[in-house]
Formats: C-alpha cells, structure tokens, sequence
C-alpha cells in the first residue's frame, strides 16, 4: 500500500506517526494509498523549516523570484496531463474537467510571475519642505493553506504562488482525501529552484489544523471549506492575532429571464449544476426561472439532458460526470435529496435511481444527477449547501422577487443572470448582494488578475483570493517618511505633533 509522507525542507520526511488515514479511489471504492496524519514533532520540523528559510527568500530579490516561479509554470505546464490524472483517481472528477482545474491553477501562477510588478508602491516627494514619503510591501513570515477535497491543484495555487512571489515561506495542509496531487507538484518546486524550506505540506485533519491556528510562529492563514469551519478558522485565528481569510460554503442562484435563450441557459446550467458531480462552491444548485413559462421549458429541456447526461469513471474520455468523492460524502448527498421529497419538494430527477453496473465499478461512489422543482425558501434542500448533483428549481413570479430571495440568503459567494435585457443586466450586477456574478455566465469564476471571494456567511476576513486582493493579504504595509539634513542647522527641540510644512 503507498504511504503518503510530508514534504518538510524540500524533501519528502518519514513520520513517527502510526496514524494514517485512507485514500480512497471513488469510482472503484477501493483503497489506493493510506496518507500520514502528522504529529506534534512534524508540525515544529515544518515551522522550523519554513521559519528558517523565510528570511533569506524574503531578502531574494522580487526578480530572483519571479524567474522561480516561471520555471514551476513550465513545469505546470509539461505535467498537466499526469497531475489530471492524479485529481482523476483521486477526487473522481472527469479529466477534462481536471486539466481545466489545474490550468485554472495555473494561471495564478503566471500572475505571480508578475511579482517584481505586484510589489511595487507609491512614493510622493516634498510632502513637507525637503521630506518624502514612500510605502514598501513586505513579507509576513511562514504562512499557512488549509485547502479542500474537490479542487486539490486550484485552491492551494490561489494560495502558495502568490505568498511565495509576496516572499513568505508556505506551509500547506492539503485534504487527506486526494493528498496525491499537492506531493506531486511539490516535486515540481523543488525541481524549479525553490530553496528548500520554502514550501512545506503537513498531512493531517483537526489537530493539524489546531496547531497551525495556534502556532506562534505563524501569522496569517488562508482557508477555503465549509462555512462552519470557515468561521472556526477565522474566529480562532483572530483570537491568535493572525490574520485570516476564509472562505467558507455557498448556495448559488441562476435567474432566467423570460427573454434568456433557453437552449443555451440549459447547456450552461447543465455544465454549472452537475460538473464535477456539483462539488464546487461555485456551483449552481439554485435555478429561478421567472415566471410559470420559463419554468416549465426549463424542466423539460433539463430532463431531457439528464437522461443522456453520462455518468462515468472520471477517467472515461466521454464521461460528462464521475463520482462523488467518498462513500460518505455519497450517503450525505442521498440523505438530502430524502429531505427534499420529505419536506414536499417535487422530485422530478431521482439521482438515487442510477446504477453502476460495469465491471469493477460497482462499488465507486456513484449518484445521477438529481432535480427538484417546486422548492421553497423555508426547505433544508434550499437553506443548506448540498455539494452534490442536485438542482433546485424555484419558481419567481418577478424579476423583484428573484433578487429579493438571493438577498436574504445566507451564503453570497457566485450567482448568475440569464437574459438579453441589458437594463434586467445592469440593475442585477448593483442590487444583487453576492461577492462573484455572472451575465449569461454560469461560473463567474474571475481570472487570476482579479480576485476570488464571496460576501455575508461566503468570506471570513477582509482580503479575497489571489489578484490585488491576494498581494495584500501576503504583504505588510510600511510607509517611511524621511529628511536628510541639509548642513543648515534649524531650530531646537519641538513638542508638538509635527506638520508637513
């Protein structure tokens, strides 16, 4: 059985531990790899590690670094097929839908080649007679990423390569159900010249994620999961004096307009609702056609994709959807949808109803896609993040009351518009109070120029992901006034709050 070890000082490090948790391969339900869950010593080796290295990277001048970072792209960018694979077998989602996430990956890295840019700040002269100003953008330390199962190469990325462009050293805890692919492009660091200590990763569940939170040595953490941990993380955190950006679940809505193209709104909706088997914060679970007509095109044409949609190995060419990520995560989706029937919601698609039969695939985690119509604001489906292959539909008499009932949500991290009324358009990107929106885009996902990052129960924290957001979250800000004497000697000693003038 493969034993996944940590990666401590640019060297993967045996563990004393005799803990270990299962990997799992989810469209075989079989055991692949067992991942260690590090002790207290592992945790201090990787601190040490971090710490020691920091002040010699943050002293590497911004250029040094950036042509680091180009050389990691490259790397990427050679390899993308094999980590796809890697997400594949692990996290089960399809392999072209892998390659996009780690081109999504990808492309913070190349932002953060931009570094010796990123960094730059302002400087203003005279502001008094012979006195200028000017602000640097430092380093914080050894940073640390606790990141989630379904996007095992993307969300670390919006992480580490704008921390290690920024100057810090990194530590990652990467999920222990798909821990493969964070190892591999950690061979990819080491192979492009990143000193060793720089990045580290530390295999674990709560306990490590305690030790970080509480560490000393630590200043800041970055998180992306579940909202409850989320506001855990950021709680604890503060309470630490760290600073902390965490993004926690999401509920996310479509509107369909009366006047949206309604065969490209469904082949949208399809890839949003159901790709990646819905384990994405960005997911729509929500659609809200606005009224009775738009309604019933929607249903119509949807059941007629799901029932051609083909649910596959993630590894398939032709696989449109694989498996949910573990026999857990599987039960909990499935109890949802129970819920949803239980609370009078109208099953119109029942995802429980497939069934793998191929050959050594019978027991992979394996669920249809699932829609419901006629759901209600006040029905657990609707209040609570499902993260599985299940669409709600809720009708909307009026534009009004489709914004309405995104507002009063609890979770604004992405939502979408459908419709050719440039006007509906406008006034839904201002009124709408969510963090991320698309006009007729299903996944307003930004570019890594821009940054990630929800509002309300969706963020902890003041700083959204990678872009500008991202610098400013990794870097200090220190602003220097300074006067050089000028041979001429001037007055004495003065006790008042100094004026520039």
């Amino acid at each position: 059985m493969n034993k996944i070890h940590n990666f401590i000082n640019g060297q993967i490090v045996d563990s004393a531990s005799t803990e270990y948790s299962p990997v799992f391969n989810p469209a075989t339900g079989e055991e692949i790899a067992q991942v260690v869950q590090s002790t207290p010593t592992d945790i201090e080796a990787a601190v040490a590690a971090a710490k020691a290295a920091f002040p010699i990277w943050a002293a590497t001048t911004p250029l040094r670094r950036a042509r680091i970072m180009n050389k990691f792209r490259d790397l990427l960018e050679e390899n993308l097929d094999e980590l796809a694979e890697i997400v594949s077998r692990e996290h089960g989602k399809v392999h072209s839908d892998a390659k996009g996430e780690v081109i999504r990956g990808l492309e913070v890295v190349e932002f953060a080649c931009g570094g010796p840019n990123l960094l730059k700040t302002d400087m203003s002269e005279n502001v008094g007679t012979g006195i200028d100003s000017h602000a640097l953008r430092q380093p914080l330390g050894v940073v640390a990423g606790i990141t989630p199962f379904n996007f095992p190469v993307m969300v670390p990325m919006w992480m580490f390569p704008v921390a290690l462009a920024c100057g810090n050293s990194f530590i990652l805890k990467p999920s222990e159900r798909d821990p493969s692919a964070a190892m591999f492009y950690a061979e990819l660091v080491t192979q492009a010249g990143f000193p060793p200590g720089v990045f580290n990763i530390l295999h674990g569940g709560k306990h490590v994620v305690d030790a970080l939170i509480e560490h000393q040595d630590i200043p800041a953490l970055s998180f992306v999961g579940s909202t409850p941990i989320a506001k855990y993380i950021y709680e604890r955190g503060a309470s630490f004096g760290k600073r902390v950006q965490a993004l926690g679940g999401a509920k996310n809505h479509m509107v369909v307009m009366p006047d949206a193209d309604i065969e490209k709104t469904v082949n949208a909706l399809m890839g949003a609702a159901y790709g990646s088997a819905g384990e994405r914060c960005m997911a729509i679970s929500v659609v809200v056609p606005v009224g009775d007509e738009v309604a019933d095109k929607l249903k119509t044409r949807l059941i007629e994709e799901l029932a051609i949609m083909k649910v596959a190995p993630g590894t398939d060419n032709d696989a449109e959807m694989g498996p949910l990520v573990t026999k857990a995560h599987l039960d909990k989706v499935a109890g949802y949808i129970a819920k949803g029937v239980e609370e009078s919601a109208e099953l119109v698609v029942d995802g429980r109803d497939f069934k793998m039969t191929r050959e050594g695939y019978e027991n992979g985690y394996f669920i249809g896609g699932t829609l419901f119509d006629n759901v209600t604001t006040d029905m657990t489906i609707y209040k609570e993040e499902i993260f599985g292959p299940v669409l709600s539909m809720v009708r909307a008499k009026s534009y009004d009351e489709a914004v309405n009932m995104i507002n009063e949500h609890e979770f604004g991290n992405g939502t979408a518009i459908f419709t050719r009324d440039g006007d509906a358009a406008r006034a839904f990107t201002h009124e709408i109070q969510v963090g991320m929106v698309g006009v007729n885009v299903p996944i307003p996902v930004p570019m890594a120029f821009h940054s990630f990052g929800g509002w309300k129960a969706s963020l902890f924290g003041d700083h959204h992901m990678h872009g500008a957001e991202g610098v400013r979250f990794y870097t200090k800000l220190k602003t220097i006034t300074s006067r050089w004497p000028t041979g001429i000697r001037e007055g004495g000693s003065a006790y008042v709050m100094p004026t520039m003038e």
